[in-house]
């Protein structure tokens, strides 16, 4: 354990990849279950889903940097989880626009 100590290894960092985890899978399986065609979106590019995929992953890493940059991640609530409990950052509303936006992407690119 100590090769990967350097990282910060906090509770939304393991739900991040986990999530990015089971996506890439869900992916997979989608692929090969049902086999899709590209499609012309509203950026009048074709693209497939895993194209979908990287782009609204694209958008949420901006997404979560401009609010770093501009918002902050300051506590905006405490779940009463254990002794200290569980701050909440304001970073969650990034990522609930993130997640907004990657429903807008799949279904409009």
């Amino acid at each position: 354990m100590d090769s990967i100590a350097w990282m910060a290894w906090t509770l939304p960092t393991a739900i991040f990849f986990v999530a990015l985890g089971c996506t890439l899978a869900v992916m997979t399986w989608l692929a090969a279950a049902y086999p899709e065609a590209e499609r012309v979106g509203i950026l009048r590019i074709p693209t497939t889903r895993g194209d979908r995929l990287f782009i609204s992953l694209i958008v949420a890493a901006v997404i979560h940097l401009l609010w770093i940059g501009l918002v902050g991640t300051d506590p905006i609530g405490t779940i009463p989880v254990g002794e200290e409990g569980y701050e909440i950052t304001s970073l969650w509303l990034a990522t609930v626009i993130s997640l907004v936006s990657g429903a807008v992407i799949f279904r409009t690119v």
